[in-house]
């Protein structure tokens, strides 16, 4: 194993804390959600690799958390943007030719999409999503699920890993917000229940399904490691919200693009009435997007619901959303992705299984997580127990060592870009045996 120091990336850290507050600009980066003592400072990245400032190289498997779909500073994309900001310009506020061909393409690839906005992260466009819902139905409740994540605003920062002392019964959680500074008020709006549970959300449709505007979920769990949907969880939620005039709302900002062309819902063959899309969308740019049924999109199309924004549509992400797209949709790419994960995953769980630790490695293709638990994770009660294992961080740290990328915390997960290879993970999986082995004294112990 080559040395491997931090030096550098600690002082660099450590003086960014003087003009930036808590040294990082995103509360995932920093001590709070693992990095510690701080985070690597990054040099560069190419490829499926980076380099931080300590001239440590590692293959990439936290992909900036999921944009960098196809690695970093892909050519295609690079040439892409390098050619609009020269040849068109960055931004007008008026519309112009390749923002169509941009949507023309998500229309193309989206089952649920006839029409699209243009936003700028995922965030904003879920925003823009339950906006939607309640001016279509006329009603004010959002449905979402415990453990889920769908942005940092106030409206959606709402139990996505609240304190389980204070969150109430399983099958009907309260809506917790998930920082000082939110509203209390903003809760009434909104109503929480455990993911995969059809007779909760029965339940909750049965007692108020003419005052819910939408249900809103991810389609795969991606915010909480990753927790697939049971059998015919996704299509109980179409039925019952068609059933009722409920707006179906899937958060694909992690999962779209990712594990189809058209995401989740045609892998699972669902098609809800909205969808809000992000990070692989933009292959590495900021670059997000709602879309769905064009009666509700209409609604945006009239300017009876205001959606607007000064850099929606610019044209670094408008391009880069066209070059990341057109190698998305390359037959074989979703392929390759689904069989370097599965060998990567497998791997995973066959290391455990040597030395006797039992976990579930849960994902749908290039977005996973492993639980040291031993039955399988359906919902954010059963992965609160686990969720910022020591075990996992430590683990996490020889993977460091040995030039691995991950994040440090299990509440994020695990990618796959269309620029791994199969030699880039048979060394991953040697570095993980080796790394296992190092850390085999703390996987072992019970108390995790």
């Amino acid at each position: 194993m080559a040395t491997y120091t931090t030096t550098r990336s600690e002082a660099l850290y450590l003086a960014a804390q003087d003009v930036i507050a808590g040294g990082v600009n995103s509360g995932a980066r920093g001590p709070g959600a693992g990095w510690v003592p701080g985070p690597p400072v990054v040099d560069h990245g190419s490829g499926a690799y980076l380099w931080d400032v300590d001239g440590n190289r590692y293959c990439d498997y936290l992909l900036a958390l999921g944009p960098m779909v196809h690695g970093h500073a892909h050519p295609v994309i690079t040439e892409a943007v390098t050619k609009a900001i020269h040849e068109t310009g960055t931004m007008f506020a008026l519309p112009y030719p390749q923002e169509a061909e941009a949507a023309r393409k998500i229309v193309e690839m989206v089952p649920s999409v006839e029409l699209v906005r243009f936003g700028n992260s995922g965030t904003e466009v879920v925003l823009h999503a339950t906006r939607l819902a309640r001016a279509f139905t006329g009603r004010d409740i959002i449905v979402r699920f415990e453990g889920q994540y769908h942005g940092w605003a106030d409206q959606l920062e709402w139990s996505h890993h609240p304190d389980l002392a204070k969150a109430g019964p399983r099958e009907h959680p309260r809506a917790l917000s998930g920082t000082p500074g939110i509203p209390e008020v903003i809760g009434q709006t909104l109503e929480v229940l455990p993911w995969n549970d059809q007779g909760a959300v029965e339940r909750l449709v049965a007692e108020k399904g003419d005052r819910i505007a939408g249900i809103l979920t991810e389609p795969i769990m991606g915010n909480t490691g990753v927790i697939p949907p049971k059998p015919g969880y996704l299509a109980f939620l179409r039925e019952i919200t068609r059933r009722r005039a409920i707006v179906l709302i899937f958060d694909e900002v992690i999962s779209g693009f990712r594990v189809a062309p058209g995401g989740a819902q045609e892998l699972y063959g669902v098609t809800p009435d909205l969808t809000t899309m992000a990070k692989a969308l933009g292959g590495g740019f900021p670059a997000a997007a709602i879309g769905g049924r064009r009666d509700i999109m209409d609604l945006v199309s009239d300017g009876a619901v205001l959606h607007a924004g000064t850099y929606n549509a610019n044209t670094v992400a408008v391009a880069a959303t066209n070059a990341s797209l057109d190698v998305l949709r390359t037959p074989g790419t979703h392929e390759r992705l689904f069989r370097l994960s599965e060998k990567l995953m497998a791997g995973m769980a066959a290391t455990f299984e040597r030395i006797g630790v039992p976990v579930q490695v849960q994902g749908v293709g290039p977005m996973f997580q492993f639980w040291f638990s031993e039955t399988p994770v359906v919902d954010y009660r059963d992965a609160a127990r686990h969720l910022n294992s020591p075990k996992y961080a430590a683990l996490a740290l020889e993977l460091h060592r040995r030039g691995v990328m991950v994040h440090p915390s299990n509440i994020e997960l695990w990618f796959v870009s269309t620029v791994h290879t199969d030699a880039d993970i048979d060394e991953t999986l040697q570095a993980f045996e080796d790394s296992v082995q190092a850390t085999k004294a703390t996987l072992t112990r019970a108390d995790d």
